[in-house]
């Protein structure tokens, strides 16, 4: 694996501040330091928000949320135009700050994070302008009555995101919020607050009136609680850990308030011999690689167990472990950099106890399972949470690494016999979030995809998304969906009026 080059000091260290009612507040307790995984060095402060900052922010927001359910939807879409220019104004800053503060390579923050940030604003604009859209009023023509159904804004919506993809997953949750005519509270992982701070100085200026837009930094279990279990809060939108989503859950459901939960997976790839002859291999391999290994293989969606017909088992090992092995891992800011660094120490700390118990399960670590040798990287990154992707094989069907999440850039891969079989182990575990299946075979390949228990299933791709289409999962990996017409109902309660036809 080759090393990049360093990239010298990364920036000055980020004071961030809670944005509530409008302006940023002076914190009423502890700061948290922020730390760039890559280089293991202090970059900035956040909250460590109370209860009672928590509150205020909910206050700021109930305050505001008639006045901005009233609000015009083309002047509600304005405004998160604007946001979106600032954030494509700065776009280098952003994705510069967003490697920091996750350690993920700075060119997938530019190409992929930033740009999506900006499409979610844009995209839940126009969805909820568009004349006869999600939103628009519309009658319903019955025998002698007419039932007129409008859709009115919740109140307050909780936006939680995770650390894995910060400002992408914060945004996505914002936008149809304030589309539909929702005021939010936004809660960034504590774990990475700084893309969240920059979003919420652009947002000072862009139309939202004070206390429709806030943004409360903290910890889950203290501001996190404080937030979901707020009766003023209407709705709560979540993204992470299948535990965590099961805490806000439990938390939340005396008061039956709506929720979006988006949770963990074991996403299986299943892969047909026909993707691993010689001439498909490469284009198998390399949509992989991006299914199992993106962003250090820290996103739910990543596939964490490929399955692959047994006669294509040899040539897709082969072409994978080359291409393992060919990954150039360093500092996330050089624009080389194809893998970076995990978000914490701690976190590697699991995905090495992840490979430890699969070792002891039998695995047989094909490639990667260690840390690279810091001499091998730059100077700046030395002490960095960096792991290498690894490759298992030779663990039983049903067995723990088999069934739990590690979140991390871990996959194994064993092989099938028939459709069937693969069908039963892809659907064995008690998630069911998203799946691959590689195959040139359009039909055999639609009907396991078919077959299969999940919310998304890509064929012969990873991660192409549609707007417009729905996004989440089954099981434990969540309730609810994201995205397009289901966004913008979640946030906007129908109301309907029955009325006699003139007689």
């Amino acid at each position: 694996m080759q090393a990049t080059a360093t990239h010298g000091s990364a920036m000055a260290t980020m004071d961030v501040r809670n944005l509530v009612n409008g302006r940023f507040t002076e914190r009423q307790g502890a700061a948290l330091d922020v730390i760039d995984p890559a280089a293991q060095v202090r970059v900035g402060s956040c909250p460590d928000s109370t209860a009672r900052e928590v509150a205020e922010a909910v206050d700021a927001a109930h305050r505001a949320s008639t006045a901005w359910a009233r609000t015009p939807v083309a002047d509600r879409a304005a405004a998160l135009r604007r946001l979106a220019d600032r954030i494509e104004a700065d776009l280098d800053l952003f994705a510069r700050t967003e490697a920091i503060d996750t350690g993920k390579p700075i060119a997938l923050a530019r190409t992929v994070d930033m740009p999506r940030a900006i499409s979610n604003f844009r995209f839940f604009a126009d969805l909820a302008e568009e004349a006869g859209g999600p939103l628009a009023p519309h009658a319903l023509h019955g025998a002698g009555f007419t039932s007129a159904i409008a859709r009115r804004p919740l109140g307050v919506a909780a936006c939680i995101a995770p650390w894995n993809l910060p400002l992408y997953l914060l945004t996505w949750k914002l936008a149809p919020a304030l589309a539909a005519g929702c005021t939010v509270v936004g809660k960034p992982s504590e774990v990475t607050p700084l893309t969240a701070h920059l979003l919420a100085e652009r947002a000072l200026d862009c139309g939202f009136p004070a206390g429709a837009l806030n943004i409360v930094h903290g910890r889950g279990p203290v501001a996190g609680q404080a937030l979901v279990t707020d009766p003023r809060v209407a709705c709560i939108t979540f993204t992470g850990g299948t535990a965590t989503g099961e805490a806000i859950a439990r938390a939340a459901a005396p008061r039956f308030v709506r929720m979006a939960l988006e949770l963990g997976g074991k996403n299986a790839a299943i892969v047909l011999a026909d993707a691993c002859t010689p001439d498909r291999i490469g284009a198998t391999a390399d949509g992989l690689m991006r299914a199992l290994f993106s962003n250090q293989g820290q996103v739910c969606h990543c596939a964490e167990r490929v399955l692959v017909e047994r006669s294509g088992m040899d040539a897709l090992v082969e072409a994978l472990s080359s291409r393992i092995a060919a990954l150039r891992i360093g500092d996330p800011l050089d624009e080389s950099t194809q893998f970076g660094s995990l978000i914490s120490a701690s976190h590697r700390g699991k995905v090495e106890s992840a490979i430890a118990a699969a070792r002891a399960e039998g695995a047989q670590v094909i490639c990667g399972g260690t840390r690279p040798d810091a001499a091998s990287l730059p100077e700046r990154v030395r002490a960095g949470a960096f792991l290498r992707p690894t490759l298992m094989t030779g663990l039983p069907a049903g067995c723990r690494t088999d069934q739990e999440e590690i979140f991390g850039p871990v996959a194994t891969i064993a092989p099938f016999d028939t459709d069937n079989e693969a069908i039963a182990r892809a659907n064995s575990t008690r998630f069911g979030l998203s799946a691959t299946v590689w195959s040139c075979d359009c039909t055999r390949a639609a009907r396991i995809a078919d077959a299969l228990v999940c919310g998304t299933v890509w064929i012969n791709g990873w991660m192409a998304r549609d707007l417009r289409a729905p996004i989440g999962g089954v099981r434990a990996s969540g309730l609810g969906r994201e995205g397009g017409s289901e966004a913008l109902h979640f946030f906007a309660e129908p109301h309907v009026v029955v009325t006699p036809d003139a007689g």
